[in-house]
């Protein structure tokens, strides 16, 4: 903010819900009174037009009746207002009011006042100009160096530039390349017009090169009569400014000096007359208008520019030496001398707010009171210290920070599944080829204990899943009110998802005394799906391509207990084993061993081993807790199965390749399709008609192609999605198998999972393959490390889509291998303190070395099975 703000010397208000814009204002001495005092002219877009006088009695005083020297209302919307010597045979100035399809110019007068109300002030049409084309803008000038009067340019919204000659129309001249109108300006010095095209450059176009360039009224000519008629238009000079211009303006205070100022949305530029930038500025606001004026010191130029800050800086060329506070944003700025008060700044805003202000500050009337001398009490204030710290270390060290009032949640909000299926299914446009997709209902409840504005509640669950609505938009919740919203969640996708959870977010709003727009906040809750809703019972399979082994420490527990929802009490054969067939892949068959203490689930594909395992370990758990057993606990001491694993993620990443390659495909096809259809309008185009030479066939041929290469990159992409579902369940079950294997704590399974599940969803630029290879190298050089020289090693910050997975594999390999030599996950870099741990069971690296290589996994075999020997053991109940 700035330190000082604009003294207000005169101010008012115009209309009401007026709009003005950077042409509307303007200041001269338009009634020719000779006095060297300016007017201010103002002009709308409601059609008034006004001309003040300001004279306050003292500075800030408001606009009395007496400064309105003028108010009429016009028929259409005022665009520009400038003054200028726009009438023949005098030299007298007149004002030129623009509006959408009409340039009028009015000769404004006074008359000496008898009475008390003062001088009269009236307007009057000297001529107007009817415009075939709507207008953007206009300037003015002595175009061609004439003398003594003034020529009109104005620019139409299609890119004609029409010059008129005070009462007559000259001619008309279609701007190269055009598609939206810029800032123009005229530069007396090189009597040429300065614009910024919407190609973002700056392109000036002599007078001359107008007046002897084709007619754009004799477009229908004939060839002949063009050629001797005129040339085609050239531009003097370009120069590209990368960014759109707010404004443009040509100042030459001194004869032997000129310069062009461009003001963009980022950059203010000064040029030359040939286009060569003589300094930019950076600027690091928003600005909305500027105007240059001439600067006391020698050689220089001093510049006004606003932002929609409220901020008015002055800069000497690129020097900040002034910054000063307005009151409203300025949509056009102008220095003005008003009752014999040079340099005043008139500023305009796009609501009417017009202001006359100069620059300076007030004296300070404050003054500070003495201060009674005093001596220090150390002791009490090392009392006070120590107090403090007392506080702070109490605050600090408790488990809840929040003060007192936040415990109480404002808003609650709770997520209760249906124990059961729906009896009719609410699923919508699923893709599961099943007779029949379930779904449940799932009842949020919102409970408010605060008047809560513009409640949004978000249901959420993981891909394929899918909720009837996910969306609702609320009424504002009352003080102690109670909000139900009901929702069902099916299966849409064809695969199976990696997690059966949801997540209810409601956002909202609590109004408070400092802010009754209210304060943003968030409360949420999440939900568990049942396993009903994905798989059905079905008659247990004896043969199955992988299975697992989970060990317990206490005698198992019959099926009729722990899944009641899939088994028929009346069916004793289902006590050891039951079947479960998913809607969305193979049939996963779940067993108890009736004379050790474990359960093997077997199926044909790996990922689909993940939820059953979950399932059986989780209502374990909750069995034994309900009977107030402690010490329950599961292991795993079979292999992990890394090479099917392996496969998986062979199968998702060979999809990527495949992307990859449709999309170069594609990004081909299309250049040939555009070659194509360029060769095709210049044939259009060209007034001999010439055979197509069956361009017409190729130019369908290529559109097939793009069809038929967009349809398969689109289900490429659907099978990169199921890919990617499988692979984290399968992730899922091994960070799990890795967790019950080496009895890996809370904190280290959630390194598991940040390092194997780092992103939520899969895409081209940022992939799961390089993501997780960039984390388990860390871990291997942190953590996991063996010596010095491997923390030393260096990765390459960049993430780009690797040309294999062999080095991936390698590295979840090795991982796995230090955590079976005791390696111990932590987010420290210290491996000297890593113990040495004996593991049951594991699997073999790819030796590092010959010394690794002869190094047996504590717990295997003497003679050491290679990796592929160990993927392919299983264990028995």
């Amino acid at each position: 903010m700035s330190l000082f703000k604009a003294r207000d010397w005169w101010s008012t208000v115009l209309g009401e819900n007026e709009e003005f814009d950077q042409g509307c204002l303007c200041v001269a001495d338009v009634d020719n009174s000779g006095s060297g005092q300016d007017k201010i002219i103002v002009g709308s877009y409601m059609g008034y037009l006004r001309i003040f006088s300001p004279h306050p009695v003292k500075p800030g005083d408001g606009a009395q009746v007496e400064d309105l020297l003028l108010e009429v209302q016009l028929k259409e919307p005022i665009l520009q207002v400038e003054v200028g010597k726009f009438v023949s045979g005098t030299e007298g100035l007149h004002l030129a009011v623009l509006h959408c399809r009409k340039l009028c110019v009015y000769a404004v007068s006074g008359t000496l006042g008898n009475v008390e109300h003062g001088n009269q002030y009236q307007i009057k049409l000297m001529y107007e100009h009817n415009l075939q084309r709507t207008a953007c803008n206009m300037t003015y000038g002595p175009f061609g160096g004439v003398k003594g009067r003034d020529l009109i340019c104005i620019q139409s919204m299609d890119g004609m530039l029409m010059l008129f000659e005070q009462e007559s129309y000259a001619f008309g001249r279609f701007l190269p390349g055009f598609l939206l109108p810029g800032p123009l300006t005229y530069s007396s010095r090189t009597d040429s017009f300065i614009t910024v095209s919407s190609c973002q450059q700056v392109e000036s176009y002599k007078y001359q090169v107008l007046a002897f360039a084709t007619d754009a009224d004799e477009r229908q000519e004939t060839e002949q009569q063009k050629l001797s008629s005129g040339k085609r238009l050239a531009v003097d000079w370009v120069l590209n400014i990368g960014e759109q211009a707010l404004d443009i303006c040509v100042v030459s205070f001194n004869q032997a000096v000129s310069s062009v100022f461009v003001l963009g949305e980022r950059n203010f530029f000064c040029l030359k007359d040939n286009g060569q930038i003589r300094f930019m500025k950076k600027l690091d606001y928003s600005p909305s208008c500027f105007i240059p004026y001439c600067s006391v010191k020698e050689g220089t130029i001093n510049t006004l520019i606003g932002n929609h800050s409220k901020i008015l800086n002055v800069y000497q060329d690129v020097t900040l030496k002034w910054a000063t506070q307005l009151p409203h944003v300025p949509v056009s700025v102008k220095v003005a001398s008003l009752q014999d008060l040079k340099g005043v700044i008139v500023t305009l805003s796009d609501d009417g707010h017009l202001q006359c202000s100069y620059l300076g500050t007030d004296p300070s009337i404050f003054q500070a009171p003495k201060v009674d001398s005093r001596e220090i009490n150390y002791e009490e204030y090392d009392a006070e210290m120590k107090e403090l710290q007392k506080i702070i270390k109490e605050a600090t060290t408790a488990q809840d920070i929040l003060p007192q009032s936040e415990k109480h949640k404002d808003v609650i909000v709770t997520a209760e599944v249906s124990p059961e299926l729906d009896a009719e299914s609410q699923a919508i446009d699923s893709e599961v080829k099943a007779e029949a997709v379930p779904s449940v209902t799932v009842k949020i409840t919102i409970q408010s204990r605060v008047a809560a504005q513009k409640p949004n509640l978000t249901v959420c669950v993981q891909a394929p899943l899918a909720v009837t609505c996910d969306q609702f938009i609320l009424d504002d919740l009352e003080q102690d009110s109670l909000e139900t919203v009901v929702v069902s969640v099916f299966l849409k996708g064809n695969c199976s998802p990696s997690e059966l959870e949801g997540n209810c977010l409601l956002s909202y709003n609590i109004p408070t005394e400092l802010n009754p727009e209210g304060r943003p906040k968030v409360a949420q809750c999440d939900f568990k799906l049942p396993l009903r809703l994905i798989c059905s019972p079905a008659q247990p399979s004896k043969a199955a391509k992988h299975k697992l082994t989970i060990d317990t420490n206490k005698p198992p527990i019959s099926f009729l207990t722990l899944f009641p929802d899939f088994v028929d009490p009346s069916d004793d054969d289902q006590a050891n084993v039951l079947g479960f067939q998913f809607l969305a892949g193979s049939k996963t068959t779940l067993l108890a061993s009736k004379t050790s203490q474990r359960y093997r689930i077997q199926s044909d594909h790996l990922e689909d081993l993940w939820l059953i395992t979950k399932e059986l370990t989780l209502r374990l758990e909750e069995h034994f807790k309900k009977q107030n057993c402690k010490d329950f606990a599961c292991t795993f001491s079979g292999s992990i199965p890394l090479q099917e694993y392996f496969e998986l993620i062979d199968q998702h990443f060979e999809l990527r390749l495949n992307a990859e390659k449709f999309q170069e495909l594609l990004s081909e096809r299309a250049v040939q399709f555009r070659a194509i259809e360029r060769r095709l309008l210049t044939r259009f185009k060209d007034k001999t008609p010439a055979p197509l030479q069956h361009l017409d066939t190729l130019l369908e041929g290529t559109f097939r192609e793009v069809i038929a290469l967009a349809d398969a990159a689109e289900a490429n992409q659907a099978n990169v999605f199921q890919a990617f579902t499988k692979l984290k369940s399968a992730t899922h079950l091994v960070i799990m198998l890795l967790s019950l294997w080496q009895k890996l704590s809370t904190d280290q399974v959630a390194i598991l999972e940040a390092t194997f599940l780092p992103l939520a969803e899969d895409s081209q630029e940022l992939g799961w393959e390089e993501t997780v290879d960039a984390a388990i190298s860390y871990l291997l050089r942190t953590c996991l490390s063996k010596s010095s020289k491997e923390q030393a090693l260096t990765v390459s910050s960049q993430l780009c889509m690797p040309k294999d997975t062999s080095r991936l594999k390698k590295n979840i390999t090795l991982f796995c291998d230090r955590l079976a030599k005791g390696g111990r996950l932590s987010l420290g870099t210290d491996s000297a303190t890593q113990q040495a741990a004996v593991v049951p069971g594991g699997c073999v690296p790819i030796p590092e070395s010959e010394l690794e290589e002869r190094t047996v996994v504590p717990g295997s075999t003497a003679a050491g099975p290679t990796h592929r020997q160990m993927a392919k053991q299983k264990s028995k109940p």
